[in-house]
């Protein structure tokens, strides 16, 4: 376990941040004894009750109370050389800023904390929602990919006509969706017609789906699948088999993942960014 102290843009350093830790993966997180200590709290006892207000409100808002709150032990001085084993909880920073919320507001540490962990947290969220686009649009590019060599696959198995082809593709997300097809899944996400599924899927939908196309190309070529039926009855074997993935490993089934916005929207954001960035270096340069 490494500590890392931080400073803000004018220098001062922030008591949330001195007792900061990140573990060797990089993932940042406070301890709830320093925590409480940052915050006053003379009697850990009474911070208890602080942390179980937080875990409720962590459920109540939909997330994993698992991922923000880790019950732990560690050791802590007493004394003349002393040591005493005690209970602790490591917390993500939405922990502690749940944990700032529930806190005495008649401190003023408590203030100011609520202020800095409403500001950075709000900070990882927009880093967070860069980097979810960022995927979106490299595996919307992959599965543009992906389909046109899974439909050369389908093609080598005899699927050649368009309304083959379309009935191929269903095939692969009713084994994927559970029995829904194309027109279903439009109707369930709330999506138009001429709006394309793939377009308004988040990264972990798109991969789920990129993960399909791609062993069902290499399943079809491997298998050497030369008839219509088998094509498509391979293509929902596929899906199938992804979706009992997600099950097992206790994922949310990709007909109840929410819609994303456009993937076009971003991208039209991204060429103004990048065009603005290249507009103020030509000025710069000037």
């Amino acid at each position: 376990m490494t500590k890392k102290i931080a400073t803000t843009t004018g220098g001062h350093v922030s008591p949330f941040e001195r007792i900061k830790h990140t573990n060797d993966a990089g993932m940042e997180f406070w301890t709830s004894r320093e925590f409480a200590g940052v915050l006053g709290y003379g009697d850990y006892r009474n911070f208890e009750g602080v942390i179980e207000k937080a875990r409720l409100s962590c459920f109540n808002s939909g997330h994993r109370i698992e991922d923000h709150f880790v019950d732990v032990t560690e050791m802590i001085e007493i004394g003349k050389g002393g040591q005493r084993v005690v209970k602790s909880v490591l917390m993500s920073r939405y922990a502690c800023y749940l944990a700032i919320q529930n806190a005495d507001p008649k401190k003023e540490i408590v203030a100011q904390g609520q202020t800095y962990f409403a500001v950075q947290t709000r900070r990882q969220e927009l880093e967070d929602e860069r980097i979810e686009e960022e995927r979106r649009i490299l595996l919307r590019e992959e599965m543009r990919r992906h389909n046109v060599q899974l439909a050369d696959a389908a093609k080598g198995a005899g699927v050649i006509q368009p309304i083959d082809y379309a009935i191929f593709q269903n095939h692969g997300y009713m084994g994927l969706y559970g029995g829904l097809k194309q027109e279903d899944i439009h109707r369930r996400k709330g999506l138009k017609k001429s709006q394309k599924i793939l377009d308004h899927m988040g990264s972990t939908e798109l991969a789920a789906n990129l993960f399909r196309a791609t062993q069902a190309e290499e399943k079809l070529r491997r298998d050497d699948v030369r008839e219509k039926e088998a094509a498509n009855r391979t293509h929902r074997e596929v899906g199938a088999k992804v979706r009992q993935t997600i099950r097992e490993l206790g994922g949310t089934m990709p007909e109840n993942l929410p819609v994303a916005e456009s993937i076009h929207k971003i991208e039209t954001k991204q060429r103004k960014q990048l065009g603005n960035a290249k507009t103020a270096a030509k000025k710069k340069n000037e």
